[in-house]
């Protein structure tokens, strides 16, 4: 039941939904895959302002270290983690894109052990600046 709810919770724009199965199209990962048929799909001018898109600037939170730090989750060529820009094909940006402020988001690290970080602050996403396209 829990998971129904984590699914439920996940929210894609229209248009990051279309370029992200674009995306894996070309780079196919299950797991991306697994996100895109979970989330519900929503017009960008109606997505809620705390929800993670592509671009958007949030606070993220380790819960066992209460480390925070700012990240925006970009597509692959653009990533550039020192500067907090984690692409969506990460096992974290995977598990943020879609998630909103206040959630708790456990992901699984490239070296295999598990974490769990929440969602602080969403600082700036495109779509509530009234930018829709980017």
């Amino acid at each position: 039941m829990q998971a129904d709810l984590r699914v439920q919770e996940r929210q894609l724009t229209e248009l990051d939904f279309t370029r992200l199965r674009t995306l894996n199209s070309s780079r196919p990962l299950a797991e991306l895959d697994e996100v895109l048929d979970a989330a519900d799909i929503v017009p960008g001018p109606e997505i809620e302002a705390a929800v993670i898109t592509m671009y958007t600037q949030f606070e993220l939170e380790e819960v066992d270290t209460r480390e925070r730090r700012v990240l925006a989750i970009c597509y692959p060529d653009d990533a550039e983690p020192s500067s907090g820009f984690i692409s969506v094909l990460s096992p974290l940006g995977r598990s943020l894109i879609g998630m909103r402020a206040g959630n708790e988001v456990r992901w699984q690290t490239p070296r295999g052990s598990c974490r769990t970080v929440r969602v602080g602050a969403v600082l700036f996403q495109p779509e509530a600046s009234g930018d829709y396209v980017t």
